[in-house]
């Protein structure tokens, strides 16, 4: 049972995480562009970010504890399959990239949008944008190897 329960919080955060860059990317920046102003959209799309943004964190905290629970329930590292060791190497690069978004161009946007300077808002929304697509592609490695890691 405790393999099972820490399974499901590891899953739940991934699907948040992940499934949260795949609607940011191809639903809501589309659509904010589609049809809002840039005096409009950049700050929706600023404050839609920094909700994200601390979900993510709170997911990150789940999957390490929950994760590293998982490796510890098999015997550790040395006990358990390479697709694991695959998928902690990669989820920790994805922790980088979220780490530089929140903590460089993020806090970039959040200045610029109370700013007003439009321009410098959107230069640092499309870096996020394409950290967060890399991310995302990280991300469908990550369940992919989950799902067919163990008969590779």
């Amino acid at each position: 049972m405790p393999h099972a329960l820490l399974l499901l919080l590891h899953l739940l955060a991934a699907a948040f995480w992940v499934g949260g860059m795949a609607v940011m990317h191809f639903a809501v920046r589309p659509s904010a562009v589609a049809v809002l102003e840039p005096p409009l959209r950049l700050p929706l799309m600023a404050q839609a970010l920094s909700r994200f943004l601390a979900g993510v964190a709170v997911a990150i905290a789940v999957l390490l504890a929950s994760g590293f629970g998982m490796v510890w329930l098999a015997g550790g590292f040395a006990r358990v399959h390479w697709s694991v060791h695959a998928m902690l190497g990669i989820g920790l690069m994805m922790m980088a990239l979220y780490l530089h978004i929140r903590f460089a161009p993020h806090p970039r946007l959040q200045r610029a949008v109370a700013a007003r300077e439009w321009p410098v808002a959107a230069a640092q929304l499309n870096t996020i944008r394409k950290l967060v697509e890399l991310n995302l592609v990280l991300g469908v490695v990550v369940f992919a190897l989950a799902i067919v890691g163990r008969v590779l």
